[in-house]
């Protein structure tokens, strides 16, 4: 049997009656918010549409865009638009990477590199990938040209 998605991590952002606690990536659809398509259901706490797909409503809490990835077998697919302002590239990577389900990370590291390289060749991808991804917190740190990081001051 495929393990869940989010496995036994209690501090994960998903609901405690997350199909994604129970079901792997594509065995579950993903909506943006509750609707009337997928009713709670009060006998077991989780929502379903007519023919059984169990439902997640929270995709910004799975990291999961919302698709039909079941009932439809909508593709697991992602794509990144980087902002237009260099300064802004690392916080949106930021968000975007840590709020992001495990599944789609090697794809988003992947488009994130090649759109660095292309639209802001002044930055390393590299020194922009491990600001991104790194511990230390955004407002501590500023990419320069070259990928250098400076302390604000």
């Amino acid at each position: 049997m495929p393990e869940p998605f989010v496995n036994g991590d209690v501090h994960h952002r998903a609901c405690g009656i997350c199909p994604s606690r129970v079901h792997p990536v594509g065995e579950f659809d993903v909506f943006e918010r509750p609707t009337p398509e997928c009713p709670f259901n009060k006998a077991d706490g989780h929502r379903y549409l007519s023919d059984g797909t169990p439902v997640c409503v929270h995709p910004e809490k799975v990291g999961l865009p919302a698709r039909r990835y079941k009932s439809e077998n909508a593709p697991l697919t992602v794509g990144l638009q980087l902002p237009p302002d260099p300064s802004e590239v690392v916080p949106y990577l930021r968000g975007v990477l840590w709020g992001a389900a495990p599944v789609l990370l090697d794809e988003l590291i992947a488009q994130a590199q090649q759109q660095v390289q292309e639209r802001f060749p002044e930055l390393d991808p590299l020194t922009v990938m491990r600001r991104a991804l790194g511990g230390l917190p955004q407002a501590a740190v500023r990419l320069t040209p070259h990928g250098a990081a400076r302390a604000r001051s």
